[in-house]
């Protein structure tokens, strides 16, 4: 079995971005991709503006506390100022534009002034109180880069240079696909040996959260024909396929033998806990990534390791998770393979969710997060231990 990373690097030394490029709106762009990089075209500030409300004036012409200068412009945010007339002050207002031979900006609680005069009190040092073109951004500058996810910050920042419209990469489409005989949809009667299908909700849930268009190809019955047709169509409508179940060992476990007759099983099984049976290939020239059938497996090998992959087919160009460190409330003993506890953050520490089993869905909602234990890693109580707190894969 491959370790954890092994398999990761040798999905993404296969990823190769998958989607298109096209013009969004600046207001759609949350969450989105960029494909090309954004350069300022102008400064920000576009001028040399006043940090706060004051008194803009010569430094050189302060002349002390009792010697009163005439106000000569009152420069509001949005006006455009004359040039300082010597021997006067302006009276000026946050951001606006401070007049030309003005050097510094006194603010107005170190000040007494009427509507024709003001006495400096305490005057600052030269170039005090004022916020320089051009000094949060310059022309020319690389300001955002291709292959990173739009964020709020991001969108305000273009806007903040007149970009209204920016280059996307276009949503990946990824196909999802249940196989099972025992598998019911919610709002069905479960009968004997049937359960509910949850592991259909989590993948299209978390695949749209990363912000890509699924398409949604339901269940597939235990037939090799069945599992076949939809296999097929699946690689005619997306850009890549995700399975959950049927890459298992046995004799009603189909999807494997589909693989490996439409397309290549380039990896399958992989030493991590839950999660063994996850299978990596293509299917008619499309990607496939197969996934466990239990719920937990399903949760943990999509987040862990189907996602540094997905994101590349997206184009984006950082797709690492970095653990934070956490300490420990409990104590294990070693696994074989790389073990992902759920978890989750109290005061006295990590606590471990009592039944770590592949099928129990409820210890993913219940914590936080993971605890990577690594394979041959003995966990104490109160160490310290690699957390991954579930916002991490957001």
């Amino acid at each position: 079995m491959l370790s954890v990373n092994e398999a990761i690097t040798t999905l993404l030394s296969q990823a190769r971005c998958l989607a298109g490029s096209e013009a969004c709106d600046l207001f759609e762009a949350l969450g989105r991709t960029l494909a090309g990089d954004v350069v300022a075209t102008i400064d920000v500030p576009p001028a040399d503006n006043s940090a706060m409300d004051g008194y803009a004036l010569r430094r050189a012409d302060w002349a002390g506390a009792e010697q009163p200068l005439p106000l000569s412009q009152r420069v509001t945010a949005g006006s455009v100022p004359g040039e300082l007339a010597p021997g006067t002050a302006a009276r000026i207002f946050t951001g606006a534009e401070v007049p030309g031979s003005a050097d510094t900006v006194v603010m107005q609680e170190h000040c007494e002034g009427t509507s024709e005069s003001v006495r400096i009190l305490h005057c600052p040092p030269e170039g005090a109180n004022i916020r320089r073109r051009g000094q949060d951004i310059s022309v020319g500058q690389k300001v955002l880069s291709a292959g990173q996810r739009l964020r709020s910050q991001d969108l305000g920042l273009a806007a903040s240079l007149g970009v209204a419209s920016v280059s996307v990469r276009q949503r990946l489409k990824v196909a999802i696909l249940s196989t099972g005989d025992e598998l019911v949809e919610p709002g069905e009667s479960a009968g004997p040996g049937q359960i509910y299908n949850s592991n259909r909700f989590t993948m299209k849930g978390q695949l749209a959260a990363w912000g890509f268009d699924v398409v949604d190809l339901g269940v597939a019955r235990d037939r090799l024909e069945v599992v076949r047709e939809c296999m097929t169509r699946a690689a005619e409508q997306a850009d890549v396929i995700i399975t959950s179940g049927g890459v298992s060992v046995g004799e009603e476990d189909h999807v494997k033998d589909v693989v490996e007759s439409l397309g290549s099983l380039d990896l399958w099984r992989i030493a991590i806990k839950p999660g063994k049976p996850f299978a990596f290939g293509q299917v008619l020239g499309k990607p496939f990534i197969g996934l466990p059938g239990n719920p937990v497996s399903v949760f943990v090998t999509l987040l862990v390791i189907a996602r540094p992959y997905l994101l590349a087919c997206q184009g984006i160009a950082d797709t690492t998770v970095q653990p934070v460190a956490g300490f420990s409330g409990f104590a294990k003993k070693a696994s074989q393979r790389e073990d992902y506890l759920r978890v989750r953050a109290t005061e006295s520490g990590l606590e471990l969710f009592p039944n770590q089993s592949s099928g129990v869905l409820f210890s993913a909602c219940w914590g936080d997060g993971f605890v990577r234990q690594k394979a041959a890693e003995v966990i104490e109580e109160g160490g310290r231990v690699d957390y991954l707190p579930f916002g991490l894969f957001d």
